[in-house]
């Protein structure tokens, strides 16, 4: 059995994924702090939408014609979000704060070891499930 090519795990695969690039793109930030000019960067956030967002459309269909056509338009629920720029830049050019940075690496490491354990979780289930024959 390839656990690949199960849905939660494909997902939960791609966070991990995204968690280390994240943190590779933190420790440049922390290392170039000092460099004249530096620009810090972060990856787009990874969110559940994007994430399953693959082409594959699930639509509702009324099997009756006594139900609610529903309140939601078309692409779902729009809510705007307000962008915030962190950093200060400093008289050099550079707007790396190392303690913004850290914070990011510190949540990120954590992300990635709940990611795990669930993984960890998901994996005893299954053997679990086959062990016990239902």
């Amino acid at each position: 059995m390839d656990l690949g090519n199960l849905g939660l795990f494909k997902l939960m695969s791609r966070k991990m994924d995204w968690l280390t690039q994240r943190q590779q793109v933190l420790s440049q930030n922390i290392a170039n702090a000092d460099t004249p000019d530096y620009k810090g960067m972060d990856l787009k956030p990874f969110t559940f939408r994007d994430a399953l967002s693959d082409g594959r459309r699930l639509e509702t269909t009324a099997t009756n014609p006594m139900h609610l056509a529903g309140t939601r338009g078309p692409g779902g629920l729009n809510k705007e979000q307000r962008v915030r720029n962190p950093y200060e830049t400093k008289p050099d050019g550079n707007n790396v704060v190392l303690e913004e940075q850290m914070m990011k690496v510190g949540q990120t490491g954590m992300d990635y070891q709940t990611i795990t354990n669930l993984y960890k979780k998901q994996v005893n289930m299954i053997k679990s499930a086959i062990r016990g024959g239902g």
